[in-house]
């Protein structure tokens, strides 16, 4: 049987339980030659196949691995002395174990046993195993196995693993813990060889780079699965009941989780994957096979990040007050649900209404909502932040309500934990300044702060005229622009921050050429809708750059969801125009998504040039990505075991939230009292003034006074006021437009073809 050497875990996860040899296969039984064939022989050398595939043997071994339970039934069974070094290899090339199918038999031997076995070869699913088996005990134990103890850096190639396919081995170097969605269903986790989790090749380098290139054959050549010995669906009716492997709510392993070894484990081939398998089924935390490093004692809250005031994003995945049974109970549509082991729902599944129009996304009930509810409070409250960017807040203007009803519901929320009045929310703009509500989505965008640290400057501005049909935001959440001060201080000190949320990469109708997922390679795969994504940055830096003119500012955050990895088209887009990725610049180590066994960021904070100069720290707060989903809301009493526990931030969402620190300005309002000395600033009526030589008491506004009036354009360049002194080869905007000074000039407008300014072409 050829193998696809499949490396996608969740696709790979979904094949039917194995070990389990399924429909058996007879064949043409012809006969050995006379006496017991070694197991390297059966299973051959330089090969994956057997050559003695369908053929009845007898060979001898001491048995390894017992599986009386859980669902492979079956043993693994290892030549006599057999293991070591690979210098110790007298069968190099061909594996020296194989697995024994047959739950009937594998009840009547036990881990040391020496064992002859006659049976039919055949391959399962790329797994070399002997059937319908007759077993005998040896009257003469043969020489003990010795577990392998070779270098995972030595067994790179899918070669050099089949060359020990089935063996004992005794993992050698550093491994961590790169993946455990599939903990929730299947007990298994994808580990990394070394001292991180794999990486999304697309975080690491722009597609197709060298770089790009490198981390996918690196990804391959790191990754493996532990498994629990098991072929059991733990979230199917059948095993709900049986607790869950190595998950306790006091061993939550998480990605980045560093593993050691207690036992030697069997390397074997199930599934399309290569895993590390117990010797026997896992029934509790593990701890006898292995033990992991505890992440979340040091992610209790966020690391210092500096500054007088700290910006945040935070994606709360599909935060709905209005739950599924109320959208149903008043007669706005219907809905499905996921049931816990007792029937009851917990999460919707899908709601419509009239026309398939899409209802909420969250949790079924009051009670599940609370359980959502009370995770997101607690990380908010924690991240200790000034300004926090939502994501995948409920739109309440689609069930009917005021817009922000869901947003106001989770401010008081976040103050009832708080215990005082602490948050506050923007409120959304009027709904003749907002898209039509048919071309907004269930969820969208949205900004908390805490008025004791920052103030708004103006109102809150959401892109419009760009969600009709074919437009970049018809599919996706509009940009939502704010202006904040540090609180205390005039408008001259404003920063705009622009939440976002962009086209997820799902699989969808194309709007533009280059939609299509491109699979040929994961170094080049950027999902579904990058050219929309790619037209939504463009789109999004406009627009910023627009909003921040209007403020009077040049200072811009970029926040949010982008679905679009740190190396991909539509962040470069917005690298060239000048904004830096703050989360890749200070703390490169941190991701904000996992997906697939690996990580990387889709959530970022970028900072234009003057926007940059503020930044003081940033941090990805690790409590969601890398997170087990057996402890999220969504999966209460999914198990025996309860694993939710909401007095804690950990799996509040699927994303991770990103904070920056930064020094906002703080201009000295004028005062008429006080000495100002050569450049001196200071705000006034609304303006930063600058000081051009000694002054007490004279009045910025004054144009051939001792105040140059100082305003710069969002891509740096001086706004013309008439009070500003400018040399030659200065540039300015003015109505639109740039200008440079041809000579030394102060309150002479340009425009004028003989005067001190040249239109830039």
């Amino acid at each position: 049987m050829s193998r696809a050497h499949v490396r996608r875990v969740i696709l790979a996860l979904s094949l039917p339980a194995a070990g389990l040899a399924g429909p058996l296969i007879a064949g043409p039984a012809s006969a050995d030659p006379a006496g017991t064939a070694p197991i390297a022989a059966i299973q051959g050398t330089n090969t994956d196949t057997s050559p003695y595939a369908n053929r009845e043997v007898t060979t001898e071994g001491v048995v390894t691995a017992t599986y009386t339970t859980g669902g492979f039934n079956g043993f693994f069974l290892e030549s006599g002395g057999a293991g070591g070094s690979e210098a110790d290899d007298t069968t190099p090339g061909a594996s020296d174990a194989i697995f024994v199918f047959g739950s009937g038999v594998a009840g009547q031997v036990n881990i040391g046993d020496s064992v002859r076995v006659t049976g039919t070869v055949q391959e399962y699913q790329g797994l070399t195993e002997i059937v319908r088996p007759a077993v005998t005990k040896l009257a003469n134990p043969l020489p003990a196995v010795v577990p392998n103890v070779i270098p995972w850096s030595g067994l790179t190639t899918d070669a050099q693993k089949e060359a020990h396919e089935g063996e004992l081995i005794l993992p050698q170097g550093n491994f961590t813990v790169s993946d455990n969605y599939g903990t929730n269903r299947y007990g298994s986790f994808s580990l990394a060889a070394g001292d991180t989790p794999l990486r999304q090749p697309t975080d690491a380098g722009p597609p197709g780079s060298a770089q790009a290139q490198a981390v996918v054959a690196e990804n391959t050549a790191r990754m493996v699965t532990l498994d629990d010995g098991a072929s059991w669906n733990y979230s199917g009716n059948a095993y709900t009941g049986q607790p869950l492997p190595w998950l306790t709510p006091g061993n939550a392993v998480s990605v980045g989780s560093k593993v050691t070894f207690h036992q030697p484990v069997i390397l074997e081939y199930r599934f399309s994957l290569w895993n590390f398998q117990p010797v026997r089924q896992v029934t509790d935390a593990g701890a006898a096979v292995a033990t992991f490093s505890d992440t979340r004692a040091g992610n209790q809250r966020p690391a210092a990040v500096g500054g007088n005031v700290r910006l945040a994003t935070f994606n709360v995945q599909n935060y709905f007050p209005t739950t599924g049974e109320a959208y149903v109970a008043n007669g706005l549509g219907t809905c499905t649900y996921h049931n816990d082991r007792a029937g009851n729902p917990i999460a919707v599944d899908r709601c419509t209404g009239p026309g398939n129009s899409p209802g909420p996304r969250g949790a079924a009930n009051d009670a599940s909502f609370r359980r959502q509810q009370a995770k997101i409070v607690t990380g908010i409250n924690r991240l200790g932040a000034s300004v926090v960017s939502l994501e995948e807040v409920e739109n309440s203007a689609k069930f009917g309500k005021p817009r922000d009803t869901a947003l106001a519901e989770l401010v008081d929320a976040l103050n009832a934990a708080a215990g005082s009045t602490v948050w506050a929310y923007v409120p959304s703009p009027t709904d003749d300044k907002l898209p039509p509500l048919a071309e907004q989505d269930v969820i969208r965008t949205a900004f908390i702060y805490r008025p004791a640290d920052v103030a708004l400057v103006g109102g809150s501005v959401v892109l419009t005229g760009d969600s009709g049909p074919g437009q970049p935001f018809s599919i996706a959440r509009q940009p939502l622009a704010q202006g904040f001060k540090k609180a205390g201080t005039t408008d001259a000190d404003a920063f705009l921050v622009v939440a976002n949320h962009w086209k997820s990469k799902g699989k969808g109708t194309p709007l533009y050429d280059g939609d299509t997922e491109n699979t040929s390679s994961p170094a080049v795969n950027q999902g579904w809708f990058n050219a929309t994504r790619v037209r939504q940055a463009q789109d999004t830096s406009a627009f910023a750059t627009q909003v921040a003119a209007s403020l009077g500012t040049n200072r811009i955050f970029l926040v949010g969801d982008f679905n679009a990895y740190t190396q991909e088209d539509p962040m470069r887009v917005l690298y060239a125009n000048g904004y830096t990725d703050l989360g890749a610049a200070i703390d490169p180590s941190g991701s904000t998504y996992a997906y697939n066994s690996l990580l990387g960021s889709l959530d970022h904070v970028l900072a234009n040039p003057a926007a940059r100069a503020m930044v003081t720290g940033a941090d990805v707060w690790q409590i969601n990505a890398q997170e087990a989903v057996a402890y999220s809301y969504s999966r209460y009493n999914y198990n025996v075991t309860l694993l939710f526990n909401g007095s804690d931030p950990f799996a509040a969402a699927d994303h991770n939230p990103v904070i920056v620190g930064l020094n906002a300005p703080v201009t000295p309002a004028w005062s008429a009292s006080k000495v100002y000395n050569t450049g001196d600033k200071v705000a006034y009526q609304g303006s930063m003034w600058q000081a051009s030589w000694w002054t007490q008491n004279q009045v910025p506004g004054d144009p051939y006074g001792p105040w140059q009036q100082i305003v710069t354009a969002p891509d740096g360049t001086a706004v013309w006021t008439p009070s500003r002194i400018f040399n030659t080869g200065d540039t300015v905007v003015y109505q639109g437009k740039k200008y440079v000074a041809r000579w030394w000039t102060r309150n002479q407008a340009p425009g004028d073809p003989y005067g001190p300014w040249k239109s830039v072409v």
